[in-house]
C-alpha cells in the first residue's frame, strides 16, 4: 500500500507495516528523507495495470467450432459388450 508522509512523500509499505508504524518511525522516515514524490493519483492502481482475465464461456460457441471426434460416446459397439451372466458362453 501506498502512505503519504506529511512532507509529501509516498512510501510502500506492506499492511503489516502499516499496523505497526508508530509517530517515531514516520518521523525517522521525514528525517531520513525517504520516500518519493508522486504526481500521478493513479500510480500502482489497476486502471495503470489494464489487465482483464480472458474468459471463453463455451457454451454459446458454434458448433462447427467443435471437433466432433473428440467427444467420447456412450453408445458401445455390441461386439464389445460382454455377457457378465454367464462368461463361459463367449
Amino acid at each position: 500500500m501506498l502512505y503519504q508522509l506529511p512532507n509529501g512523500k509516498v512510501v510502500h509499505l506492506s499492511i503489516e507495516e502499516y499496523l505497526e508504524l508508530t509517530d517515531l518511525d514516520i518521523q525517522f522516515l521525514m528525517s531520513i528523507d525517504y520516500g518519493e514524490h508522486i504526481l500521478d493519483p493513479f500510480t500502482g492502481s489497476a486502471v495503470e495495470k489494464n489487465t482483464r482475465e480472458k474468459y471463453i464461456d463455451t457454451d454459446f460457441l458454434p458448433l462447427e467450432d467443435y471437433d466432433l471426434n473428440d467427444i467420447p460416446s456412450d453408445d458401445l459397439p455390441f461386439d464389445d459388450i460382454i455377457d457378465l451372466e454367464d462368461p463361459m458362453d463367449n
